[in-house]
């Protein structure tokens, strides 16, 4: 009898077991790295409901960037976020309160509601992240008409809270105080992926309509550069939420196409990663520590599926992408959550 209940315990004991899933191998170790010095896995145009029902579960698949597109709404002084329309909203969030409601309840709300759901979900993660959160202004800013940079840095920081992680954070890092992004981020003073759990870094590029409207002089990179640039000599960088991106793969330093003194401001660049690839010195950005988000991930010869490709495809392809020195590998991958938790040594 003894015999028969010790065998019977070990086996409820091995059948427990095996019901445990396994840590992420991936993520061994990673927490000690810098944020700089990381690579993770993105997600395309999150907020899009033919992607996900709710975006928290684009957040659950443990992704380390999501994606939403913005157009300023300057006759209701709303963000609304969706794909192509600039006067309505179509996205997946809920403007959840508490971590119940993150998966119910109607969707298509405005951009403080999206923030409200990371918050929620972040709160209710705290060992998840760093996540980035990728902004594209479709139109730009409408600062002249009362929806400027002021305007969008005041959402984020009523919605997203302390959850954000913003430019004076990085100046004031670990490694002691700096006087603009590109002096801490060279230095290397970003706080380790352990010390970000449970926090959110925005990035804001300029969008696909604004790039190509000819009556626009004044692009998101440029304005919110400036502003930055401002708030930091009025000693006010503490209000700021974002990290403008340098949008666009190009050789050299492509901050050249700015003036001068709001070069300094960029250590974010974001572009195709196949362009990354066909000849330009990756390397560059990550000696620097300057992050750099590559997109379109499954372009890179030999092409893969943009949506679907294996579990294989899609590490292999993000493993190639982490040794050119990308800090986020971004593609429309929404059906591999082992793939979207990854997270490589940079380089």
């Amino acid at each position: 009898m003894t015999v028969r209940r010790t065998l019977a315990a070990a086996v409820l004991a091995l059948s427990a077991a095996a019901l445990i899933p396994a840590p992420q191998a991936s993520a061994t170790g990673t927490g000690d790295l810098p944020f700089g010095s990381a690579t993770t896995v993105g997600l395309h145009n999150t907020y899009d409901p033919a992607a996900f029902s709710y975006l928290a579960q684009a957040l659950d698949t443990g992704t380390g960037m999501i994606e939403l597109d913005a157009w300023t709404d300057t006759i209701t002084k709303e963000w609304k976020v969706s794909h192509s329309n600039p006067l309505g909203n179509s996205n997946n969030c809920v403007n959840a309160s508490s971590a119940a409601q993150l998966y119910s309840g109607g969707a298509n709300k405005n951009l403080e509601s999206c923030f409200d759901d990371i918050r929620v979900w972040l709160a209710a993660h705290p060992t998840a992240g760093p996540l980035v959160v990728k902004l594209e202004l479709k139109g730009g800013f409408a600062a002249n008409r009362g929806m400027g940079p002021k305007e969008l840095d005041a959402l984020i920081a009523a919605h997203l809270g302390a959850a954000a992680y913003r430019p004076a954070d990085l100046l004031a890092g670990p490694g002691g105080s700096y006087a603009t992004l590109d002096d801490a981020a060279r230095a290397g003073n970003w706080p380790s992926r352990a010390a970000l759990a449970g926090r959110a870094v925005v990035e804001v590029i300029p969008g696909t309509v604004e790039e190509s409207n000819p009556f626009d002089t004044l692009h998101t990179d440029v304005e919110y550069g400036r502003y930055l640039r401002d708030l930091a000599a009025a000693g006010k960088l503490g209000q700021a939420q974002i990290f403008p991106a340098v949008h666009g793969a190009a050789a050299a330093d492509p901050r050249t196409r700015y003036e001068s003194a709001i070069r300094p401001w960029f250590v974010l660049f974001d572009g195709d990663a196949a362009a990354y690839l066909n000849g330009i010195d990756t390397s560059w950005y990550d000696s620097r520590h300057y992050l750099l988000v590559m997109t379109d991930a499954q372009n890179v010869a030999p092409a893969i599926s943009g949506t679907d490709p294996t579990a294989d495809q899609a590490r292999a392809r993000s493993v190639q992408l982490a040794a050119a020195h990308a800090s986020v590998v971004s593609s429309d991958w929404r059906h591999l959550p082992e793939v979207q938790s990854l997270v490589l040594p940079r380089g």
